[in-house]
């Protein structure tokens, strides 16, 4: 089996070596890796692999290889988590079920329902269609389903089919010193660059220096300022709710952004642009800073980057107080349009597959809005995205 999985590795494009081989078949002998897949797996990746941009490759054939392999854990009892049984109180449904169920109708409706539905509710309730409860067909409460509603007393996300959250949500803060995976994404930024010698004089001009003392006859040391990328960055990081599935990435696209970019803004939003994003996420509800704000600070020459799974209800684009959270005064589609204005150079990254963009309504309205400029977070698409930003 570990020669086959050898040659597999070297035909999918892997240049491992038999001199590495070997050192992994040494460990195996030692028992370094015990009777558990998981740390055979990063032994052998350890051994095997020198270069990042292999690790995918190297995944694959391991999947492919090692596939229904199971480690020995032996034979004891494990107790279950009390939020484990808390899930059992949860509603299930088929697609066929879901598709029964019939949404309230639009947004002046399903707001006008929650009212009366505040004013009439005095008790708990689980597993019904009108009131607020638990693990029911209602448009209002937590763990059950419905097309349209909005979501109280449950900690995230399900279906994703919540128009509005009642609940109070801490996110956290994206890593920029994550540096694991980010030297491609480097490259693919790279793309941008635009380089200009600014500031204080501060590295050796060896050219000018020989040229001057060969004229002068003595030493005549010139200094000059450090070569720096002279692009301008505007990030704008979608944060929570769905997007907590792609924090790895979206670390490692914040980390190497952070190196390559001298000039560099960041902040936060949620869903949608609206009136107002923040820098950190654990003071987002006292440290808001308005968005209009950064449009008048930032001039145009910066480059627009949004990136967001784009993933959210059509309210939250197009109906004032349709953002999930908050009531906002204005269109989410407003504030991007004004966005959009003042800085014509944008690309929006969005690190769900591009083959699944046709099924998410939102996903093609903010690329229409986009002009369709929204690309997909692989390194293709970041390349892609830098080109045009570059044009």
């Amino acid at each position: 089996m570990f020669h086959a999985f050898f040659s597999e590795l070297r035909s999918a494009g892997v240049p491992a070596t038999i001199k590495e081989y070997l050192m992994l078949l040494d460990a195996l002998k030692h028992d370094l890796a015990g009777r558990n897949v998981e740390d055979f797996y990063y032994l052998s990746r350890s051994a095997l692999v020198k270069d990042e941009k292999n690790l995918d490759k190297f995944d694959r054939v391991f999947g492919h290889v090692f596939k229904g392999i199971e480690s020995d854990f032996g034979e004891e009892t494990v107790e279950v988590p009390e939020e484990w049984l808390k899930k059992l109180a949860e509603l299930y449904l088929s697609e066929e079920e879901m598709e029964k169920i019939k949404a309230l109708g639009d947004w002046d409706e399903i707001m006008a329902a929650l009212k009366e539905r505040l004013a009439e509710q005095e008790k708990r309730h689980q597993g019904g269609s009108k009131m607020i409860g638990t693990a029911g067909t209602s448009p209002f409460g937590a763990y059950g389903y419905n097309p349209e509603g909005v979501r109280i007393g449950q900690d995230k996300g399900r279906h994703g089919r919540a128009i509005k959250v009642w609940d109070k949500r801490e996110f956290k803060n994206l890593d920029d010193s994550v540096e694991l995976g980010t030297r491609n994404i480097k490259v693919a930024l790279r793309r941008l660059r635009q380089f200009a010698r600014e500031g204080n004089p501060e590295e050796l001009d060896l050219d000018t220096t020989i040229h001057k003392t060969a004229h002068k006859g003595y030493l005549d040391i010139h200094m000059r300022p450090e070569r720096h990328n002279a692009v301008k960055v505007l990030l704008f990081l979608d944060v929570g709710g769905s997007m907590d599935a792609h924090i790895r990435i979206c670390e490692e696209l914040f980390s190497a952004a952070r190196t390559e970019f001298k000039h560099l803004e960041f902040f936060y939003f949620h869903n949608c642009l609206y009136e107002s994003v923040w820098q950190d996420n654990r003071r987002r509800h006292a440290e808001r800073i308005a968005t209009l704000d950064v449009l008048h600070t930032y001039p145009h020459d910066y480059k627009l980057v949004f990136v967001g799974d784009a993933s959210m209800s059509p309210y939250e684009i197009v109906y004032p107080g349709g953002s999930v959270e908050h009531w906002n005064d204005e269109a989410g589609e407003t504030w991007l349009r004004r966005a959009l204005t003042v800085y014509p150079k944008a690309a929006w990254l969005n690190p769900i597959p591009e083959k699944h963009w046709d099924y998410g309504q939102s996903i093609q309205m903010i690329k229409t809005l986009m002009t369709d400029r929204m690309y997909p977070l692989t390194l293709e698409g970041l390349d892609n995205a830098m080109r045009d930003l570059a044009r």
